[in-house]
């Protein structure tokens, strides 16, 4: 089930129904959330046909295609198209993850695509991240030494490098934390699985020197243990990841110093 934060007093009303492409055997019907906060008018869904025979494999294929030959008001995020910037990432078919690496064969039936769900939406498939941007900083996302700095560079085993594998890889696409039951109820608190991911990468981090001082900012009943493992967040995570047990090894560190 789709869930989404819509503008007040509003309901997603049926859009538009585009002409399918002349000529055109091998079609798919794509219907997209349409929300212009200008125009006045509540959210929508628009339908779209798409020549399949002249488009790439990924919804994100699908998405530029209608833009540059259908409808050019349509308003997306998109940058790398490599499943590295984390700039297109979109609830489809009813999945938070990233158009341009999600395959339009990995769908049956209509594709249906919608924004980030329980996100301020700033104009169609485009969330508000400003409050997710803010609470990923909150945590301190960079190396934090007290000693002299090394005059080439700070060294770590491989051991330890290796100990930053299943972390380090996140694109901050926000796919998680909008797939997380926690953060739609306490997202003015708790941080999410994205910053605390990011948390566990720079706490664990062998070169790093605040560990203490991470360790205090995180405890608080909400920016950690808000968290009840649920699990979507490992689930729908484009890149593979698992920020549930990230979230676990923190809490596990909590206890270990007090005891």
């Amino acid at each position: 089930m789709v869930q989404l934060t819509l503008p007040k007093n509003s309901t997603i009303r049926t859009g538009k129904t585009w002409p399918k492409p002349e000529g055109a055997t091998n079609l798919r019907k794509v219907q997209i959330y349409r929300w212009n906060p200008d125009d006045g008018e509540n959210p929508r869904v628009d339908t779209y046909f798409v020549d399949m025979d002249t488009c790439g494999p990924m919804v994100l294929d699908a998405l530029i295609k209608i833009k540059n030959e259908i409808d050019p008001t349509l308003t997306f995020r998109r940058s790398c198209r490599e499943g590295i910037c984390g700039s297109c990432a979109m609830n489809i078919d009813g999945i938070n993850t990233l158009a341009c690496i999600y395959g339009l064969d990995e769908i049956k039936g209509d594709i249906k695509i919608y924004p980030l769900p329980h996100m301020p939406v700033i104009k169609d498939l485009i969330p508000d991240l400003t409050h997710f941007y803010a609470q990923h900083a909150s945590i301190m996302p960079w190396l934090e030494t007290k000693t002299n700095r090394p005059q080439k560079e700070w060294r770590q085993s491989i051991e330890d490098r290796k100990k930053l594998d299943g972390l380090y890889e996140c694109v901050m696409c926000a796919s998680c934390s909008t797939s997380c039951p926690s953060y739609w109820w306490n997202g003015d608190r708790y941080l999410g699985p994205a910053a605390l991911l990011h948390a566990y990468r720079w706490i664990i981090d062998s070169r790093d020197e605040a560990t203490g001082q991470r360790l205090d900012e995180l405890e608080d009943p909400f920016k950690l243990y808000r968290c009840h493992t649920i699990m979507n967040c490992a689930k729908t995570c484009p890149k593979g990841l698992n920020p549930a047990k990230a979230i676990a090894e923190i809490k596990k560190m909590m206890v270990e110093r007090i005891v």
